[in-house]
């Protein structure tokens, strides 16, 4: 009688689970305060981030580089090589790749630079003609002068150049960035130790590392070799079709292919406008043409088949993504978005078995994989429970003791 007296009398505490957060002192935040906290600390993290993008940039992109490369070292260390020449082929492995980017832009942008101004003449003859088109159907002259003005063929050059240009703007901190690099390749020999030993108390962090390290790692190999692929058809195309700077456009296809959704508009634009000023409209639609098919048939057809569950992200987030970070990184921030994308997504979401419907929201996968898969009780989204059982050290903590600690 007493007990059941006492719990009427004693009505049931709430829950952290289901009204908010607490502090651990018996103090339980309201949801809606924790969703505002979030949101306010998302926006002051972003507004440091973008004052120190000159900082981010480059780094993030030689993290990349060197997780991109990293094989190379594990692959020569087991068939016998010391550990000294194995990390002094990576990173000359690295550096070969920072250095060719580097050149075959700079040279690029030369050539832009020297040719497109002498297309100046040709770009005011075809404004002017279409300014007396459009005056016939009764646009205002004076509305026309404006939009006249307006357009620059140097500032053409300017856009694409900015592209080209912030990818290596890598030569004005060179030194820089070759002093992380080689500092990030040595550190590379004992990250899979480091890795081990958060597992041990951690699996769930070190399973979304991994995670993140090998799902970068495919998407810059799917996308690298595609991009080189592009990038050679529409050269061999631009050259045939007698397109000026075709070498050019084809490093810019290639540059753009890294940007998701709009990178092909990128690289289209030039080569169309140039094409218009040398040959008339039958030539630009000529380029847009091959342009399109290449596009539909290798970045939408064969491209996300091989990518597959590299990147796990539906249209949309993707999209948002590479806003977000072109607008907080700049143009390095547009070539970059997914893996960065990927390593937000594994420290903010893989990394919390409570973060499992964000995974729902974010992720491309279908209703009929999802009930393939085996039922993920106790994990990290986005981090096989199976792999967990597999890799968990004997003794170690379970994700359940995980997630407590």
């Amino acid at each position: 009688m007493t007990t059941s007296e006492d719990s009427l009398a004693s009505p049931p505490t709430p829950s952290a689970e289901t009204d908010g957060r607490s502090l651990g002192s018996g103090v339980v935040l309201p949801r809606g305060l924790v969703v505002l906290l979030g949101v306010a600390a998302i926006v002051i993290a972003a507004a440091g981030a973008r004052s120190i993008a000159w900082l981010i940039g480059p780094v993030f992109l030689a993290l990349v580089l060197v997780i991109a490369l990293a094989p190379v070292h594990g692959r020569l260390r087991n068939r016998g090589w010391p550990g000294w020449a194995a990390t002094l082929v990576l990173a000359l492995s690295v550096y070969a790749v920072v250095v060719s980017i580097a050149l075959g832009i700079i040279v690029s942008i030369g050539q832009l630079a020297t040719t497109l101004p002498q297309y100046a003449a040709q770009s005011r003859d075809l404004v002017s003609s279409a300014s007396s088109t459009l005056t016939r159907f009764g646009v205002s002259p004076e509305e026309l002068r404006k939009v006249v003005d307006s357009l620059d063929l140097g500032k053409l050059v300017q856009v694409v150049g900015s592209v080209l240009a912030d990818v290596a703007g890598l030569a004005s901190n060179l030194i820089f960035l070759l002093t992380l690099l080689l500092f990030l390749t040595i550190e590379n020999v004992t990250v899979p130790k480091r890795v081990g030993r958060i597992a041990v108390d951690r699996p769930l962090v070190a399973g979304a590392l991994r995670s993140f390290a090998h799902n970068t790692r495919q998407y810059l190999l799917v996308s690298t070799v595609f991009g080189l692929i592009v990038a050679a058809l529409d050269t061999i195309a631009l050259f045939v079709m007698g397109i000026p700077l075709a070498v050019t456009w084809g490093v810019l296809a290639f540059v753009t292919n890294y940007i998701p959704n709009v990178g092909f508009i990128i690289g289209l634009v030039p080569p169309a406008l140039l094409a218009l000023l040398t040959g008339g409209p039958g030539l630009m639609v000529a380029v847009i043409a091959v342009y399109g098919v290449l596009n539909f048939v290798i970045q939408s057809l064969l491209q996300p088949r091989f990518v597959g569950d590299a990147v796990g992200l539906s249209v949309t987030v993707t999209f948002l993504s590479l806003v977000f970070w072109a607008w907080l990184l700049g143009p390095l921030g547009a070539v970059l978005a997914i893996p960065l994308t990927l390593l937000a997504k594994a420290l903010l979401i893989d990394i919390d078995p409570r973060a499992t419907w964000a995974d729902a929201l974010i992720s491309h996968e279908d209703v009929e994989k999802e009930k393939r898969r085996p039922h993920r009780e106790g994990r990290g989204a986005g981090v096989s429970g199976r792999w967990h059982r597999r890799h968990r050290p004997e003794g170690g903590p379970t994700d359940d003791e995980a997630v407590q600690a």
